[in-house]
This record gives C-alpha cells, structure tokens and sequence, in this order.
C-alpha cells in the first residue's frame, strides 16, 4: 500500500453561498490524499503501473473552475472525478480550504474534509 499526498494546491475560484463570493471569488486551498496498491510499480519503474499524481492534480485543477456553493459539493465532485477516472484507487481524501472567509471576523481560513473508500 503507498499513499500520494498533494497539498496546499492553491486556485482563485467562485465558490461560495454569498452573490459577492461567486463574483470576486476568494483563495482556495485543496490537500489531497490517494491510497493505492504500489506493488507493481515499485517493481516496474513505469509510470502507467501507478496512480499519476500530476493526472490527480488536473483533475483537481478542473473541478476548482466549476463554480459551487458549498465546499462540500466541490470536494465531493473531486472525489468522484479522481476515483472515476484514475485506476487503482482504493482510498481518497480531499480537504478543501477557503481562505478568509466572509465570516464577519478574522479568520485564516474554513475547511471541509470528506473521504470515500473504493470497494
């Protein structure tokens, strides 16, 4: 078993519940962890026997330009995106952080941490 981690992917993107948020738009963190049967690769060398993190990180890239309300629905299409279209998931995890929220006080940053499991 090996795991990928990508983090603090950084976008500018409109997600957000507020007219002004799907406008302006605000920074974006994203973390991503894939976990993945290596086995092969780690015997092969070749990079078409192992989950392509540079794949992983367009495939995040594309999901940040569709526009949502929710984190939640941001992280969930990027779940979904990289199990349907990477071979040898077997776990995935996406945090999504905005930075700054329009809260109405100082805070760095809002996150939401989803995760699904390939059976």
């Amino acid at each position: 078993m090996a795991l990928i981690e990508i983090e603090n992917m950084e976008f500018h993107a409109n997600h957000g519940h507020f007219k002004e948020e799907q406008v302006i738009g605000n920074t974006f963190l994203v973390d991503l962890k894939i976990k993945y049967d290596s086995e092969k690769a780690q015997k092969s060398d070749n990079l078409k026997d192992t989950v392509n993190y540079q794949r992983a990180y367009e495939i995040v890239k594309r999901e940040m330009t569709s526009n949502s309300h929710l984190l939640e629905h941001v992280g969930n299409r990027i779940l979904e995106s990289l199990i349907n279209e990477l071979q040898g998931i077997e776990f995935a995890q996406v945090k999504v952080s905005k930075i700054n929220p329009p809260m109405g006080g100082k805070i760095q940053k809002v996150s939401v941490t989803l995760a699904k499991e390939v059976k």
